[in-house]
C-alpha cells in the first residue's frame, strides 16, 4: 500500500453536544458540551472525575450513552476514517511485551494504512524522537517504566494524527524525557493538531498552555483561558500579596480603594489584600507606593496560578455550584466558563447553543 498522504485541513476540531456516558447505575460523564479547535488543551480533574472516559469517547473506544461526540466532522466510534486521524497514549500500561519497540510501533503504523516499509521508517523516526533509538530492537517487556511510557507516545504520533490524546503522558518519565515530550507536544500543536493533555502535574500544563478544561464529578466545570475563568469566580476574591518595608502603613493607605474587601498580615513583611478588582488594586498599590515612598520587595497573586484555580473549581463543584452543561460550547460559541455565575449577557449567550 502506498503511504497515506497527510493533508492538513480546516476540519480539525472536537465537538461534544450533551455527551453522556454511564456504566450501569454509575454516571461517569454527564451532559458535557464543548468545541475544541487546534492547540493544546490541558484536561484537568480529580481522580474519578471522568477525564479518561471523555478521552475514550473522543478516541472512539467507547460509544456514548446519550449525546454525540464528533472528531473532524464525524463520529469516531467504529469509524476507521476518523480513527486514523486520532493518536492515543493511554494511561494504562498494556504493551505486547514479546514485541520489540520497532515491531510494536511498526505494526500500529501499518494499522493506520501505511505500507510495511513506510510504517517501519515512521516507527524508527518516532522512537528516535523519544530517545529510544538504542532500545528499539529490544523487547518491550524489558523496558523500564519510563521507556514503556515513551514507546506508548511513539505509537501515538507515528501516523501524524490531527487529534492527539495524552492520558497522563508524563508518568514515570525523568526530567530529560519530560522536556522532550513537552517539546514534541508543542511542535504538533503548532503544526495544526489538537492536543488534549491530561495530567495531575499542574505546573507542566501551565508551562504548555493557558487553555484548560476542568471536569469534576462527571461535569464540565470550566473551559477556556485560565485568566478568563479566574475572573468569573466572583465568590472567590483575588488575593494580592505585597511585601514591603511598612505593610501596615501601606494597607492603611489603600483602605479607600474600590474593590478591596479585606486585608490580612501573614507576617511582619507583607500585606495580603482581598480584592474584587485586581487590575485597579495593582494600579493603586503602585500609586500609593510612589506617593508614600514605600520600598516594595514583591507584588504577587498567590491564587492566580493554575493550581489555585484547580482547587477553587473542585471546591465549587463539590458544593454543586455548577452543572457542567454548556450547550453553547457544542455549537462552537465561545464560552469560557461552564457553571459559573454569569452576567445577564453571558447567560443569554450560553443558552443559545445546540439543542439536544
Amino acid at each position: 500500500m502506498k503511504e497515506r498522504k497527510k493533508e492538513k485541513t480546516s476540519d480539525v476540531y472536537v465537538r461534544a453536544v450533551r455527551l453522556t456516558k454511564w456504566y450501569g447505575k454509575v454516571t461517569a460523564l454527564s451532559d458535557l458540551s464543548l468545541h475544541l479547535e487546534p492547540g493544546i488543551w490541558g484536561l484537568l480533574g480529580p481522580n474519578g472525575s471522568g477525564k479518561t472516559t471523555f478521552l475514550s469517547l473522543v478516541a472512539g473506544q467507547l460509544k456514548p450513552s446519550l449525546g454525540e461526540v464528533q472528531v473532524c466532522g464525524e463520529r469516531p466510534f467504529a469509524n476507521p476514517n476518523v480513527l486514523r486521524r486520532i493518536g492515543l497514549c493511554p494511561e494504562a500500561d498494556a504493551l505486547y511485551d514479546e514485541l520489540t519497540g520497532i515491531e510494536l510501533v511498526t505494526s500500529l503504523a501499518e494499522l493506520s494504512g501505511y505500507s510495511r516499509k513506510d510504517a517501519r521508517d515512521r516507527a524508527a523516526k518516532a522512537l528516535d524522537e523519544f530517545g529510544l533509538t538504542d532500545a528499539m530492537e529490544r523487547k518491550t517487556g524489558g523496558y523500564s517504566r519510563g521507556m514503556r511510557q515513551r514507546v506508548k507516545l511513539a505509537q501515538a504520533v507515528v501516523h501524524d494524527p490531527d487529534v492527539l490524546l495524552l492520558d497522563e503522558p508524563l508518568t514515570g518519565t525523568d526530567p530529560t524525557s519530560r522536556a522532550v515530550i513537552l517539546e514534541s507536544v508543542k511542535r504538533r500543536a503548532d503544526e495544526g493538531a489538537i492536543v488534549l493533555f491530561s495530567t495531575h502535574v499542574l505546573p507542566e500544563v501551565e508551562a504548555l498552555t493557558d487553555r484548560v478544561l476542568l471536569i469534576a464529578r462527571g461535569n464540565l466545570v470550566a473551559k477556556g483561558e485560565v485568566h478568563e475563568i479566574r475572573e468569573l469566580l466572583e465568590e472567590h476574591p483575588h488575593h494580592v500579596r505585597v511585601e514591603c518595608d511598612r505593610p501596615r502603613e501601606l494597607a492603611a493607605a489603600l483602605m479607600g480603594v474600590a474593590g478591596i474587601v479585606g486585608v490580612f498580615f501573614p507576617d511582619d513583611t507583607a500585606a495580603l489584600l482581598q480584592t474584587r478588582d485586581p487590575d485597579s488594586t495593582y494600579a493603586a498599590v503602585c500609586k500609593v507606593a510612589v506617593e508614600g515612598k514605600f520600598n516594595i520587595h514583591s507584588l504577587t497573586s498567590p491564587d492566580a496560578s493554575l493550581e489555585a484555580l484547580f482547587h477553587y473549581l473542585v471546591e465549587r463543584s463539590a458544593h454543586m455550584a455548577g452543572t457542567g452543561s454548556d450547550a453553547a460550547a457544542g455549537s462552537g460559541i465561545a464560552s469560557p466558563f461552564a457553571g459559573a455565575t454569569k452576567t445577564s449577557s453571558q447567560a443569554k449567550t450560553a443558552g443559545a447553543g445546540a439543542k439536544p
